[in-house]
């Protein structure tokens, strides 16, 4: 049936959950470990990426139907930066099991709460997202589709063959009243080889994965307790502990031991398989801000200098196109076209763009030199 929109607009029994976890070791050291890229505001707009996040859901939600599920070591912050959001609307994890144990808490919780017609999204804290209007029409739209039982995926159109992100493969027009584009979803193809992107470009059949998912709370369980039922059995005990006095000795007993492992893997590829997966295709601007090379090319596409911080600060001779970070002290660079550089107190990064995705290397070197002080 149709998404059946709230009188203020929002969608009636629609929730999102909002995945905020992660290091963003590609954007070391600007992003570290005790302050990771959600609770960063890295396109000067003056809001963190997980405030946007809030903040372009909330036509579709209002704020009383977000979820954040974050970890314990965040939970202070992000309370923090979302005050509208009551204690009951951040679910803390005392450690990271990946996106599978954290959407499927949410649901679990959403399911206890407000009963088995419940539909959530889940929305990652730490992407852009521009197209306001565009994005809440491709979000109504897949709530449409998941009402019909789908479990509903959100697809990029893919501008180059990138391997750095997943790729759906679209099929047959779904065919659901309120989703006049939804497809089918034929497979996933997690971050391919180049040569298999090209191909993938080429037959104009995939998009890229943007990491959305849409579905019934109740749908998105039983797949789980079909394929991993141990999983589903360790969140549900948590969830029907939630809200109670048990919930610490449940977490205690029960989350060390649920397996870990994305909904990617879990969910979508073995569901898809079995024709249970669709896709709206989404035109809205997104991009998952991975690394510096990503962060310097949504700068400039906002035709601002590529600097995070005072451009007064950065003086650049001969280097067009490099990105600077700046803490606060003046920047000069010299001869280095697209350049990186990032200068903050906890540590300097000098890379280039080509080498962006590289980043992370040098977080793992620092780690296995001892300095986790530095992450």
């Amino acid at each position: 049936m149709p998404a059946t929109p709230a009188a203020d607009g929002a969608l009636a029994d629609f929730h999102a959950v909002v995945p905020a976890g992660g290091a963003g070791t590609r954007l070391w050291p600007l992003s570290r470990a005790g302050r990771p890229k959600f609770l960063l505001d890295l396109t000067g707009t003056g809001r963190t990426m997980l405030q946007a996040t809030v903040d372009r859901l909330a036509p579709l939600t209002g704020h009383e139907r977000v979820l954040v599920v974050t970890g314990t070591r965040h939970a202070a912050a992000v309370a923090e930066q979302l005050p509208e959001l009551g204690a009951a609307q951040v679910l803390a994890e005392p450690s990271p099991r990946d996106s599978m144990a954290a959407i499927g808490l949410a649901a679990a919780v959403l399911l206890e709460r407000h009963g088995p017609d419940v539909v959530l999204g889940s929305f990652a804290a730490d992407h852009v997202v521009t197209g306001s209007d565009l994005f809440e029409q491709t979000v109504r739209e897949a709530v449409a589709a998941a009402r019909e039982g789908y479990v509903v995926t959100v697809g990029i159109a893919a501008t180059e063959p990138s391997t750095a992100f997943g790729y759906v493969r679209a099929g047959d027009d779904l065919g659901v009243d309120g989703a006049p584009s939804a497809r089918h979803v034929l497979g996933f193809t997690e971050k391919p080889d180049a040569q298999t992107a090209a191909e993938y470009l080429a037959t104009g059949a995939y998009s890229w994965n943007a990491g959305m998912f849409v579905v019934r709370a109740q749908v998105l369980l039983d797949h789980l307790a079909a394929r991993m039922p141990a999983l589903h059995d360790g969140l549900r005990t948590i969830a029907a502990a939630w809200d109670g006095p048990d919930r610490d000795a449940r977490l205690a007993d029960t989350w060390p031991g649920l397996t870990k492992i994305a909904i990617d893997h879990a969910i979508a590829e073995p569901v898809a398989a079995a024709g249970g997966v669709a896709v709206v295709p989404g035109s809205f601007g997104w991009d998952d801000v991975g690394d510096f090379a990503s962060l310097a090319g949504l700068l400039a596409a906002d035709g601002r200098a590529t600097t995070l911080g005072d451009d007064a600060d950065v003086l650049r001779v001969d280097a067009d196109g490099a990105l600077v970070v700046t803490g606060g002290r003046p920047v000069s660079v010299v001869g280095l076209p697209d350049a990186v550089v990032v200068d903050t107190p906890h540590g300097v990064l000098v890379t280039s763009r080509a080498h962006a995705q590289q980043v992370k290397a040098a977080v793992d070197g620092w780690r296995a030199r001892g300095r986790d002080d530095l992450l």
